[in-house]
């Protein structure tokens, strides 16, 4: 299958579910970018001394990576409402804030993301391209977690790099084919970003369930 055959039919996904996908995204704008630096500035003592920089207590920062670790779930949830998009379900806002009602899964979707950072950095104290190389192939973990929530972290990890074998190549080209959009939405004032990136990310599952999923055993 080709690039364009999978963002086609990502386009086709989204069909009369624009409008819920633009909702979605600034729902997810307001919670993971407005409410963080609201928290943020009100902590370190107004907007001038957030502003600057200086002077900001120490709790400011503390809470704020906090909120920065509690916030994974939420967006990891993301790429699970788009997968589910694409396998023609509804866009829902609802699962970004029930994942939180599962106190075991949400913890590992934390433990995961942390484990994928410290992995990527790694890789990236070689050179920027290893770096790059790992990310891909670690690009699926969350969608195997979502389609096998028995998975452990490292397990999810593992056999993300196993099935992206052959396939890095693809998903790197299939990023870039969207640097286009991504200028024309930058010229938009990010505005354009509301329908990109429910366009991406569905073109992932989409990737995911044509290329990853078709793996199993």
């Amino acid at each position: 299958m080709t690039l364009s055959s999978l963002r086609r039919q990502a386009r086709e996904a989204l069909k009369g579910k624009w409008g819920s996908a633009v909702l979605l995204m600034l729902v997810y704008a307001f919670v993971t970018i407005v409410f963080p630096m609201v928290v943020e500035v009100v902590l370190s003592g107004g907007w001038d001394v957030w502003v600057e920089q200086e002077n900001v207590p120490t709790s400011a920062s503390i809470v704020s990576l906090l909120i920065s670790f509690a916030l994974i779930p939420f967006s990891v949830v993301l790429y699970w409402v788009f997968l589910d998009a694409y396998r023609h379900e509804p866009v829902r806002i609802a699962p970004m804030f029930t994942v939180y009602q599962n106190g075991k899964l949400s913890l590992k979707l934390i433990g995961t993301s942390i484990l994928f950072g410290i992995f990527i950095f790694l890789w990236s104290l070689l050179l920027i391209v290893p770096g790059i190389i790992k990310s891909l192939s670690y690009s699926q973990t969350f969608f195997l977690l979502k389609d096998h929530p028995e998975y452990g972290s490292l397990q999810a990890i593992s056999e993300s790099k196993k099935r992206m074998k052959g396939y890095k190549g693809k998903l790197f080209l299939l990023y870039l084919s969207f640097i286009g959009w991504g200028l024309l939405s930058i010229i938009t004032f990010g505005i354009g970003f509301l329908w990109l990136v429910p366009y991406v990310y569905t073109s992932l599952a989409a990737f995911y369930d044509q290329f990853i999923r078709t793996q199993e055993q």
